[in-house]
């Protein structure tokens, strides 16, 4: 199994190219808590990672932005759930208080103004960030699926400002993991040097000429990296089973 979980304003459905091709025989999207089918669901960080894991069972997962740092939260909650993992232009956290704060105010801000404007002027907002140039039109439909009320939720409880740092608990995942973040995220790819570093079992790799959604930005390049890895990681212990 296969489970490909998405970033921030997205649902699963963003993953079907690269699904389709990592040619994986079971490959899962699930939705994270405040988007998609799971709209009215919203969930903090630890809740969502642990239905993530329900729903999708054990096997190997890849995460996105913020489908990473709930991936993190599950890898440390049900590691017997999670064989390997593959982080793109994920954080463990903001460690410094004083900035924790000030996202935690920034993404109060932007729920309020997602329950002010609406999905569709919102998403228009959220997609003319410098941190989404070059990222592809055809999204956007997809995006327009989430409801304001989901959105704003999944930012109050499990943004960047309300997520607990995890720095320090890194060295408790011990399965394999491949970091990754665009060559042009210069922010991201710090902080996957800085995940790399703390995690055991880590390595990171650049998506060459991609941003922070490189996967679909570059999503032939971004597949066949994933997919060497995995077939490089094969021998990777297998997982043990336990009770939920």
């Amino acid at each position: 199994m296969l489970a490909l979980v998405h970033g921030f304003t997205q649902t699963g459905r963003s993953w079907a190219r690269v699904a389709a091709l990592l040619g994986e025989p079971d490959v899962r999207t699930p939705d994270l808590p405040g988007h998609g089918d799971r709209s009215d669901r919203p969930m903090g960080l630890w809740a969502g990672a642990r239905a993530i894991g329900l729903e999708c069972g054990a096997g190997d997962y890849v995460g996105y932005s913020a489908g990473g740092r709930h991936l993190l939260h599950l890898a440390l909650a049900r590691p017997d759930l999670v064989r390997r993992m593959v982080l793109l232009g994920a954080t463990a956290g903001i460690d410094d208080p004083h900035e924790r704060a000030a996202r935690v105010a920034a993404d109060e801000a932007l729920a309020q103004r997602i329950e002010a404007v609406g999905v569709a002027a919102f998403v228009d907002d959220w997609l003319a960030q410098p941190l989404f140039v070059g990222l592809p039109d055809e999204g956007r439909e997809d995006r327009l699926r989430n409801t304001a009320a989901g959105l704003a939720a999944s930012l109050r409880l499990a943004g960047t400002g309300a997520q607990v740092p995890l720095w320090d608990r890194l060295p408790e995942i011990t399965c394999p993991v491949l970091v990754l973040a665009g060559e042009r995220d210069e922010k991201f790819t710090a902080l996957g040097r800085r995940l790399a570093a703390g995690l055991p079992h880590a390595e990171l790799d650049v998506v060459a000429g991609a941003g922070h959604a490189a996967h679909l930005e570059a999503p032939d390049a971004f597949a066949d990296r994933v997919r060497r890895w995995l077939h490089q990681t094969e021998t990777a212990s297998p997982i043990v089973s336990s009770t939920p």
